[in-house]
């Protein structure tokens, strides 16, 4: 069922390892397939030298496995959230990357310094709020969806790709898996240059807002002109 879905998830899954997202099992990848309702995601705590295709587990909107020899990823009631919330989003992917958890564990927001972090998320990356006792010992990994959708509040999620979840560490997505790495990849690098950056200037102020809505628009906005025409 769905074996192009799950092989998908598999690759975007063994992406994490390769760009240094992830050490031993600290991570996971998923997609969903929307016309059935149902996403594939790492099962859990499986080391990525040893998946395969067909150990990528399938979950319905409802939090219900449909099919899988495994548990999936603990993280999957955070990934279901994140799915019944954003219709646009396809890909979801957790880590923790040194750096991106570096600020998540500070719990600050990471500001928007320059023109690479203004490329991909239009304005500063948010931190959300620490869980409460009760949050976590009631549904845990249900409630850091619901931290994450309330942190976002507005904003377009395919704008704002990613997050930092406090003492935890990112989140991003993306309309497909691939995508949701791609962003995973970006954050990590933002919030590496990011700390680099107060290092060298402790009074430093965010870029320029005509700077952000510039870079971030000639990429992504409705006149945008990066790359190559399709």
């Amino acid at each position: 069922m769905l074996e192009e879905l799950k092989k998908r998830v598999y690759d975007a899954n063994m992406q994490l390892p390769l760009h240094g997202l992830v050490t031993f099992t600290w991570g996971n990848a998923s997609e969903i397939d929307r016309k059935s309702g149902i996403f594939a995601i790492k099962p859990s705590g499986v080391d990525y030298d040893k998946l395969k295709p067909e150990d990528m587990v399938l979950v319905d909107l409802e939090g219900r496995i449909v099919e899988g020899r495994l548990r999936p990823s603990t993280d999957m009631p955070t990934h279901l959230r994140l799915y019944q919330a954003y219709s646009g989003i396809g890909g979801v992917v957790h880590t923790h990357s040194s750096w991106a958890v570096s600020w998540a564990q500070a719990c600050r927001s990471i500001p928007c310094y320059g023109t690479t972090h203004a490329d991909y998320f239009y304005g500063e990356i948010p931190c959300t709020r620490r869980l409460t006792q009760e949050e976590i010992e009631e549904a845990y990994e249900l409630h850091t969806g619901d931290v994450i959708i309330e942190t976002l509040g507005k904003r377009n999620p395919l704008e704002m790709p990613g997050i930092l979840c406090a003492n935890h560490g990112p989140f991003t997505w993306g309309t497909d898996g691939a995508a949701a790495v791609y962003h995973a990849v970006v954050l990590e690098e933002v919030a590496k240059m990011a700390c680099r950056t107060e290092l060298l200037n402790a009074g430093v102020q965010p870029a320029p807002q005509y700077l952000q809505d510039k870079h971030y628009q000639r990429k992504h906005g409705a006149g945008a002109y990066y790359g190559q025409k399709a």
